[in-house]
């Protein structure tokens, strides 16, 4: 359904409009009354169509009209207050007949058909926090108090049209200015600083480098311990400065743009910066909008502008606003006077609530009517408006905030082994401390003629036997400690947290030039959005994915109706006779237009409607096409020929319809196919061409689709003046408000059978997959078009709780309805979502779909896309209570044999590591593939007194749970979420339908937080975001819904069936590389460390050093980090073709086979033979020869340089140039470096390298270091892939031996990184 807001909220002001009636209220009719009488509400939580996102809408609707003493704005702070306790508990909108006094609405305080990402995160977040179980870290908006604002703000904004001066005498309102830069020339290098030092490390850094500064602790230069802070902060303050100087440029070019404003009686060139609230501007085609503006008039003279909103939330399409007619004369007379009442400042872009004082009259404005700052003008020749938001104020401006990024699951385990890492360096420092307390205890007396602890100075000149500083025993080992520190700081490897960023936007670049996962059809190629979480793609354990535009095209095609209890287009798919196929109707006149897109129609139906208006059937399915033309908010464009589409004479062209919802659009061209052929739409009238005949049909009244309602409703007045409401919606809310009795009160047999009918049609088309729409329609009363009109005019102007009112106005008049019959449209699975979802599956991801569709339309598709399979059991919970929900949980459970929450250990091990069979009673394992031909659908629900006992054995039984939205709302507020959670973990697939958007999140959240499994959500709509925010990987798909989703998510793409790869082959490469570097910086650096440990212990715990203060810093800085980003980017262990072959291959990452707390440990095992390696060969080598401590450390720098990086070409799985140029030029740069410092006089290790280079000794050191410190490395890798190879190794040696079938053989070898 379309999402923006009503093209026209009242027509008071039209000369044609009936003079309104004054009729009392009625008191037996409230907000809902009409509606609860006949149970209309009891599914309107659900999201039909899945296009609209949830409507925190306002809570007026669900109070009974008996409870007048109570507002309905207390009630939603009464709401808000109690949301952690109740949320759930307000998303059901149940008036059944049992409880009618519980009246509970999807509430909230604003209607939002797209509500904005933070919005929905936030309520789900806070709602979902349980005291009981400490949940993982989720996005919070900060936001969420703004976004309310505006609808508790009782003191509006006034606009004085083409008064600035007065609009902003009094309120000083912001001009129109937009400062997006950070800093100035002054602020610079204050708060550039301060913003860095928020990084721990960098704060860990600068600690270091002050107590190197003081003299006690000078264990390295003082300029060699300031260089790594000074380079860092140095190289971030010229990125953070180029970037903020491209942001200030930027601002300067908007801020200079220029627009025409109304200027002493006449349009004048002016910077947009100099623009201010209440000041009339004129744009034309193609400009952009400067500030927020109130549509006056345009070029089109019914007031229509065509605007895309790119710039503003990333949709392409185009939409439609317009202008008041009220306000034509306005601009014709070019008298602008008036007052605007709008609403103060908010963030959200899908609602704007105002009104216009003119002429003493008060004129409603909506959503419709303004256009904002950032959307340009398309198809128009020009639009005037006047300014109501400007500069930072405006909504695009507000709505420019970063959202909260996600951590990598590797990188909180990295944080984990970083705190061991920590004790570690905690422990060798106060080894060493405690070690020269006892020394020094042990030598007091001696000092003066011992080494490194004189006394004295023994030393030619004026220092001779000058004292030490000598602080005291305790001071002495208190300096120890600290020196220790510094020397041994890289062993909290902060140098990894920069390369893993380096690494990340490497992956993201071959991410994104990948060529498979480029989608021709929407010309959208991959998006890496957030470089934080490339890794956890490989660790995917559940996905959660949307159906609507997910799993299908979202292009809708009209396939089948019934009309008067009769079916229509059973046959249409296989009908090719092209008389069927409309170009132009053949009972219209040459000169019409037709619509651009070309459908099958279904003869008899055709020729029905060709019959003369007698007949019950034949009316009924006039005022059928008529709502399909007619209840809608597309608008039709001329693509050819004169753009006057109501021009009889006109040359012939094709009409494009335009609108926001694929559903709408679809519907429109099947009316114009069978001859009812919306031509023109304006504010207050509509013109269809009804089989060749123009009828003008004058707009009342339009009540938007929402997500409470679920349906929408247009008053029309037609030619003879009678007035009728047209109807369409979602089956749940259409048929408990159609009539059953006729006007003289009796029973309607003849109706009851249509609906019977009509019914058994829509379950039909939902087992196909189909779409299904209801329409109704009703005439209205002189007394009920009256008492509506009241209720409408009084909603549409009030400032506040507009859209509670609007839909206590709707309820007036959507009730008793007669049936007109139902649609069925097609949406298809898009190519390749069957063969994905089987390899998701195999590589053991658990897929999960979370749509808003019918259960059995969402069946259908799961059948279709082989999620669903013939041998599964399904298990269907529809409970319309919290204890009969809590029965068809339990009764599952027992029926199936499923535990319950209270597992042990190793259960919820085997839980984790996705076997749920283990959790069965029975020792059987769940089969991998469909085992019996028996579908248990309804044995749960309808079967109860079925002995448990004597059930049939599903211990290796598949299931399937299908759950609706209804038995959510029990289920997720209740103490049900264990039971649930149980469940639902024990079956293979889950199908959740008619579920709400903020449901999807809650979903989502019961099994992030609950185990400690990676989920992804991917959907593709506004009621996808806050799914997509809420799971750990959000996937957006760039489809026909806009851009929302692309816009909240990490990772966007332009199918499903890319998903595939991204998971099983990107995903794979990332987790197995990433979780590498992490092991091999830890070893690279504790390795470096623990050889200064061990020559520390030699020299009395002393805090002297061998090596020099410059190769010290250059070790992690230059001679050992070029390989690990290389290697980290490049390297891989499988081809793509053999991983998208063998999908199991992808629970290596479930597994944490890549990295974990056993490989931790026996990395630092490995390091610490290896640093005594490093240590002891060249010290009993060189241990009665005269060599002096530089020259040990020259050593020392060159074994353990050239050894980490052999270590690291041991596990290399890909050779190409660049990794041979990283790690055999690092060892050479290592040697070059070292020349040049030996080379520098003042160094005391001047020399050195040469000396050392000539002798055979210190060559044959540094191969026995080599050999001796890789040799247990090297027969481990030997024993353990010889005797227990992991599934990877046994895939490599196949692909190096063409062992490989011959499909994977025959593909091409080029491979993308």
């Amino acid at each position: 359904m379309s999402t923006v807001d009503p093209l026209l909220l009242s027509s008071s002001g039209s000369a044609d409009s009936p003079s309104k009636h004054t009729a009392p209220a009625r008191p037996s009719v409230g907000s809902l009354n009409c509606l609860c009488r006949a149970d209309s509400c009891s599914s309107s939580v659900y999201e039909d169509c899945d296009t609209a996102s949830v409507n925190f809408a306002d809570e007026g609707d669900a109070i009974p009209r008996h409870c007048p003493e109570e507002s309905d704005v207390s009630r939603v702070a009464e709401r808000f207050q109690s949301a952690d306790s109740h949320f759930f508990h307000r998303l059901s909108v149940e008036c059944s007949q049992k409880e009618r006094q519980r009246k509970i609405s999807w509430g909230g305080v604003m209607e939002m058909q797209r509500s904005p990402s933070s919005l929905e995160v936030g309520v789900v977040s806070s709602s979902k926090e349980k005291p009981n179980r400490p949940p993982r870290g989720r996005n919070k908006s900060s936001h969420f108090e703004d976004l309310f604002s505006s609808e508790q703000e009782h003191d509006p904004r006034l606009i004085h049209i083409n008064d600035p001066v007065r609009t902003n005498d009094r309120y000083e309102f912001t001009g129109n200015e937009i400062r997006t830069s950070k800093y100035t020339l002054i602020t610079f290098l204050p708060k550039n600083l301060f913003i860095q030092f928020h990084r721990l490390a960098y704060v860990y850094f600068l600690v270091i480098a002050a107590l190197n500064q003081l003299p006690p602790l000078a264990v390295f230069g003082r300029t060699a311990s300031l260089f790594p802070l000074l380079f860092v902060l140095f190289v971030t303050a010229i990125k953070d400065g180029y970037e903020d100087w491209r942001r200030h440029r930027s601002d300067r070019n908007e801020n200079n743009r220029e627009a025409l404003v109304l200027q002493h009686g006449d349009f004048r060139s002016k910077k947009w910066k100099h623009i201010c609230a209440g000041e009339v501007v004129k744009i034309h085609s193609n400009e952009t909008m400067p500030c927020d503006m109130v549509l006056l008039g345009t070029s089109d003279p019914n007031g229509i502008a065509y605007i895309q909103t790119m710039n503003l939330d990333g949709e392409s399409n185009l939409k439609t606003r317009y202008a008041r007619q009220e306000t034509v004369t306005m601009i014709s007379h070019s008298s602008y006077l008036g007052l605007i009442k709008c609403e103060q400042p908010n963030r959200n872009i899908y609602e704007f609530t105002a009104t216009m004082e003119l002429n003493n009259q008060r004129i409603p404005l909506g959503q419709s009517n303004i256009v904002l700052r950032g959307c340009q003008l398309k198809n128009t020749e020009w639009i005037i408006g006047v300014v109501v938001y400007a500069g930072q104020e405006t909504k695009a401006m507000l709505n420019s905030t970063i959202s909260r990024s996600k951590s990598s699951n590797l990188e909180s385990y990295m944080n984990r082994e970083t705190l061991w890492l920590s004790a570690f360096l905690l422990i060798t420092c106060s080894v060493v401390a405690t070690g020269m307390g006892v020394w020094l205890f042990k030598n007091t007396k001696n000092l003066d003629a011992l080494p490194y602890y004189r006394r004295k100075y023994f030393t030619f000149g004026r220092e001779n036997r000058k004292d030490f500083e000598f602080y005291g025993l305790a001071l002495e080992i208190f300096f120890s400690f600290l020196s220790s520190v510094i020397i041994f700081q890289i062993m909290i490897p902060i140098s990894l947290y920069i390369t893993m960023e380096l690494v990340r936007v490497g992956q993201s670049y071959f991410m994104i030039g990948d060529t498979r996962m480029y989608d021709s059809s929407s010309g959208s190629r991959f998006q890496c959005r957030s470089l934080n979480i490339n890794e956890d793609l490989g660790q995917i354990r559940y996905i959660f994915s949307d159906k609507t535009g997910t799993l299908t095209q979202n292009k809708m095609e009209f396939q089948q109706a019934s009309i008067y209890g009769r079916n229509y287009g059973s046959s249409l798919q296989v009908t090719s006779d092209s008389s069927h196929e409309i170009t132009i109707a053949e009972s219209s006149s040459q000169h019409d237009r037709k619509p651009k897109s070309e459908i099958n129609v279904d003869a008899l139906l055709l020729a029905l409607l060709k019959q003369p208006l007698f007949g019950e059937e034949r009316l009924a399915a006039h005022d059928f096409f008529l709502t399909l033309a007619a209840c809608n908010t597309v608008i039709p464009v001329s693509t050819g020929g004169s753009p006057d589409l109501t021009n009889e004479v006109s040359e012939v062209g094709a009409i494009d319809y335009q609108g926001e919802s694929p559903d709408e659009q679809a519907l429109v061209i099947a009316a114009s196919a069978y001859g009812y052929k919306l031509v023109e739409r304006t504010t207050g009238h509509i013109v269809i061409d009804v089989q060749g005949e123009r009828i003008r049909l004058d707009v009342l009244g339009l009540h938007e689709f929402d997500s409470v309602r679920k349906r929408m409703s247009v008053v029309v007045r037609f030619p003879d003046d009678t007035v009728k409401v047209l109807v369409k919606g979602a089956d749940t809310s259409m048929l408990s408000i159609l009539r059953t009795r006729n006007h003289d009160g009796l029973f309607d047999s003849l109706h009851a059978k249509t609906i019977e009918t009509t019914e058994n049609h829509l379950s039909s088309y939902s087992s196909e997959g189909l779409r299904t729409l209801v329409i109704g329609s009703k005439y209205l009363s002189n007394e009920e078009f009256s008492e509506w009109q009241e209720r409408y005019e009084e909603a549409s102007t009030s400032m506040t709780e507009r859209s509670a009112k609007l839909r206590q106005a709707a309820a007036l008049v959507e009730c008793d309805l007669t049936l007109l019959g139902a649609t069925g449209i097609e949406d298809k699975l898009q190519d390749g979502v069957p063969e994905a979802i089987e390899s998701l599956r195999q590589a053991g991801i658990k897929v999960w779909v979370l749509t808003g569709d019918k259960q059995e339309t969402a069946i259908s598709i799961g059948l279709s896309c082989r999620l669903l399979t013939q041998g599964m059991h399904s298990i269907i919970i529809n409970g319309s209570s919290e204890i009969e929900c809590r029965s068809l949980l339990a009764d599952a459970k027992a029926k199936f044999g499923i535990k319950s929450a209270d597992l042990g250990k190793q259960d919820v091990e085997d839980l984790h590591n996705g076997d749920v069979s283990k959790l069965r009673s029975s020792n059987g394992q769940a089969s991998e593939s469909g085992i019996q031909n028996f579908q248990l659908t309804g044995v749960i629900a309808n079967d109860k007194s079925v002995n448990i006992e004597e059930s049939p054995n599903f211990d290796d039984a598949e299931l399937a749970l299908i759950i609706d939205g209804n038995s959510l709302v029990y289920i997720l507020e209740k103490d049900l979420e264990s039971e649930l959670f149980d469940l639902a973990t024990s079956c293979k697939v889950v199908i959740c339908c008619r579920v709400a958007p903020l449901q999807k999140a809650g979903i989502v959240d019961l099994i992030k937080s609950r185990t400690s499994d990676m989920t992804l959500a991917i959907g593709d709509g506004a009621n996808d975001v806050s799914m997509i925010q809420m799971a750990d990987v959000g996937v957006g798909i760039c489809g026909q819904e806009g851009r929302q989703a692309v816009m909240a998510s990490d990772f966007a793409m332009g199918q499903f069936c890319f998903l595939k790869r991204l998971l099983l082959v990107h995903g794979h490469w990332n987790y197995q590389r990433m979780a590498y570097m992490i092991l091999y910086n830890f070893y690279r650096n504790a390795v470096f460390v623990l050889m200064l440990f061990w020559y520390i212990l030699h020299t009395a715990y002393s805090a002297t050093l061998a090596l020099t203060d410059w190769s010290s810093v250059f070790y992690s800085l230059i001679y050992t980090s070029v390989p690990t980003v290389v290697v980290g980017i490049l390297d891989k262990d499988l081809s793509h073709n053999t991983l998208l072959y063998y999908p199991r291959l992808y629970e290596a990452g479930l597994r944490n086979e890549g990295y974990n707390m056993t490989l931790f440990w026996i990395t630092m095992l490995d390091t610490l033979w290896q640093s005594l390696v490093l240590f002891y060969v060249p010290f009993f080598t060189y241990n009665i020869s005269t060599m002096d401590i530089w020259s040990m450390g020259s050593l020392w720098t060159i074994a353990v340089v050239i050894l980490v990086n052999i270590h690291l070409a041991m596990d290399i799985q890909r050779w190409v140039l660049i990794t041979h140029l990283a790690i055999w030029g690092s060892i050479a740069a290592t040697f070059l470096c070292m020349v040049l410092i030996d080379s520098i006089p003042i160094f005391p290790n001047y020399g050195t390298l040469y000396n050392m280079a000539a002798s055979r000794t210190y060559w044959l050191s540094v191969c026995l270091i080599i050999v001796l410190g890789l040799l247990p490395r090297f027969l481990c890798k030997v024993i353990y892939e010889t005797f227990w190879p992991s599934d990877i190794q046994i895939a490599r040696e196949a692909e190096l031996l063409k062992k490989l079938p011959q499909q994977l053989r025959s593909r091409p070898e080029s491979d993308i990184s």
